[in-house]
């Protein structure tokens, strides 16, 4: 059985596998969702930071959801797009479009990732390398915050102290050298430290979920249009 958790990075998606019969840690990084998905061997679970199933108009109750567990780093899940936002060239479209349908804008950390959510909505409904069957979408923070007990992480990720204390998660883990060789193969111009460790957060769950332990929110997700699930897990 093979677990990875993947977050995205400027060079694309980074990916951080564990074989669970040898606890062989190993990373890659995906210039693109449907390089990520069609990865061979294939993952038994692959827990992925990105949003995952849109609605055409309203919020997704997991975002809701996540913001309220989350407390002090509720700020840091962003309220997923509209799928008609989808095909927009710029962010100004992007709002134009959400304007005409809730009469609000969207943030410029969305947009941001904009791209990346319309490339990984278009690997999933064609289900490249099958990637229905084993991709969920997770929350580093939710995660982290399961991983912790049930506390939200006291400091934002990429200030000194949050690295730290999701650092020491890490290590405490999967030990204090999967870091560091994970690390030492990317250019931080590539790849944050950030990125990577919530690489590691979401390779937790998905370990979690090959083991039948993980949690989610909601507990019984709804589906969009296309047959994908709206949830976080962790």
């Amino acid at each position: 059985m093979l677990a990875a958790g993947v977050d995205g990075a400027p060079a694309g998606w980074i990916c951080v596998t564990r074989a669970q019969a040898t606890g062989e840690i190993a990373s890659a990084c995906y210039p693109n969702a449907g390089s990520l998905f069609a990865q061979q061997p294939r993952p038994d679970a692959l827990g992925l930071d990105i949003p995952i199933g849109l609605l055409a108009v309203g919020t997704r109750v997991c975002d809701t959801e996540a913001r309220r567990l989350l407390v002090q780093r509720r700020n840091s899940v962003f309220t997923a797009p509209l799928r008609p936002m989808l095909p927009a060239q710029s962010w100004k479209e992007a709002c134009e479009i959400r304007r005409r349908i809730e009469g609000k804008r969207i943030s410029q950390q969305l947009w941001n990732i904009l791209r990346k959510i319309r490339e990984v909505d278009d690997a999933l409904r064609a289900d490249v390398g099958g990637a229905r069957a084993f991709v969920r979408e997770v929350h580093p923070e939710l995660c982290f915050r399961g991983w912790a007990g049930g506390r939200p992480m006291d400091h934002p990720k990429k200030k000194a102290p949050g690295r730290a204390e999701r650092l020491a998660l890490v290590e405490s883990y999967f030990g204090e050298e999967a870091f560091p060789r994970v690390r030492e193969r990317y250019t931080r111009k590539r790849v944050g430290n950030d990125d990577i460790l919530d690489a590691f957060a979401a390779l937790w769950t998905a370990e979690r979920i090959l083991a039948g332990s993980a949690c989610s929110v909601p507990a019984t997700p709804p589906h969009d249009a296309h047959g994908l699930a709206m949830e976080m897990v962790w």
